[in-house]
């Protein structure tokens, strides 16, 4: 792809990933690929890079740096978050800018020499407030731990208003585009919303801490230049205000998402029913649910439905006095992404003896998703009687709903 100029001397450098369909492990699944974003900063006495890119894609960043000046001519390399698809490129880029600074937040220091080994190179520390002056632009530092490494901060651009937050308001979006405006906005804030519930969620209060900080700094935002997909320049309120309404569980304004989810597996169908009579009856209440069959559906998908829906119902049949294996990821993920604000609710079938369905209860538990009950057992294939008991299920969360969000 070619360079492109995001503000007046500063050009994004980075690569586009059409090939990539998997991140972070094989759970969230990057069907639309991604981006490798790194942007030059070129003042009137020195140029900086802030961020490199995936490793494979050196070249190509080393190829688009090479269209906008001499690789000698960079004075600083800024990393603002030292993991490898951002930082991949770094030892190719100090082999051929060996005099460049890099600038970093102090936990970055000792995660850049144990990724890349020890090779002297010149790297300074910095903390919010910090100034990195090059001239007619300057970029200042702001530290954002766990947002979403402890290493991670922004770097931003105050004659430009404009931000560089690496990973925060990213998507995983390949585009032969850059900026948001020129892409589709409904599937822009798809993927920005199915990052945000994979990656960020569960530093959603460290998200809404640092949105507040950033106000109270006096930081004017024209453009966000994330790490990852489509640059943010027609209307940067817009993921702004997602993030906030995401940080403290609301939906996004104008989004009409499910505001139950319901997963299950099954073995031969009886789980299945009641999964269906579960859904049909919060339907007939009025609510807007979505039913996934886990193996035919995709976990960041799910994922990205819990994080604005209030309820979240699962149910699998029992093996081994455990629920089925294909559930466990999805499980883990929410124990590790702890969506905040949600209710929740278990029910499955069994044969000889059950286990399901208390141990999906302990998980979203151990999630932190408010219980509804203590779970519907069902032995052997449902009847009637059971299906109606599915059924009262769906009633008492629906009832719980509905006092806690005065429907």
């Amino acid at each position: 792809m070619a360079v492109v100029e995001v503000k007046s001397g500063i050009y994004w450098v980075g690569a586009v990933d059409w090939d990539s369909r998997h991140f972070h492990g094989v759970t969230y699944t990057t069907r639309r690929g991604t981006t490798y974003n790194a942007y030059l900063v070129i003042g009137e006495q020195h140029k900086a890079l802030v961020d490199t890119v995936y490793t494979p894609f050196s070249d190509v960043l080393v190829s688009h740096l090479r269209e906008l000046v001499d690789l000698k001519d960079i004075d600083y390399v800024v990393v603002n978050h030292v993991e490898i698809d951002h930082s991949g490129a770094l030892p190719r880029i100090m082999e051929l800018c060996p005099q460049a600074q890099i600038y970093c937040s102090q936990r970055a220091v000792n995660p850049i020499k144990k990724h890349f080994g020890e090779h002297g190179w010149d790297i300074t520390a910095v903390k919010t407030g910090d100034i990195l002056d090059l001239g007619g632009k300057t970029i200042q530092f702001i530290e954002a731990p766990m947002l979403h490494w402890p290493d991670s901060m922004f770097s931003y651009v105050a004659e430009d208003k404009l931000l560089l937050p690496n990973d925060a308001f990213g998507q995983h979006l390949a585009s032969s585009q850059r900026f948001d405006d020129q892409v589709d906005n409904a599937i822009l804030m798809e993927e920005a919303a199915k990052y945000y519930a994979n990656i960020l969620m569960p530093f959603s209060t460290l998200v809404a801490r640092k949105l507040e900080e950033i106000s109270e700094l006096g930081i004017e935002i024209d453009t966000i230049a994330p790490s990852h997909g489509l640059i943010w320049r027609q209307d940067p309120g817009q993921i702004i205000t997602a993030y906030q309404n995401w940080a403290t569980g609301r939906q996004t304004p104008g989004r009409v998402s499910p505001e139950i989810v319901v997963v299950f597996d099954t073995m031969w169908g009886s789980t299945e029913k009641m999964a269906e009579a579960v859904v049909d009856e919060l339907s007939r209440q009025g609510w807007k649910v979505n039913l996934y069959s886990i193996g035919k559906s995709d976990y960041s998908d799910i994922m990205r439905e819990v994080l604005e829906a209030k309820a979240v119902i699962i149910g699998s049949s029992t093996i081994n006095n455990a629920m089925l294996p294909s559930l466990s990821p999805l499980m883990e993920d929410l124990v590790g992404l702890k969506p905040k604000g949600k209710l929740g609710a278990a029910f499955g079938s069994h044969g000889w003896k059950g286990g399901a369905v208390s141990q999906i209860a302990n998980k979203m538990a151990d999630a932190g998703i408010e219980l509804v009950g203590d779970g519907l057992m069902v032995q052997w294939v449902p009847n009637a009687e059971d299906l109606e008991a599915s059924r009262e299920l769906a009633r008492e969360v629906g009832a719980v709903l509905a006092k806690k969000y005065s429907r």
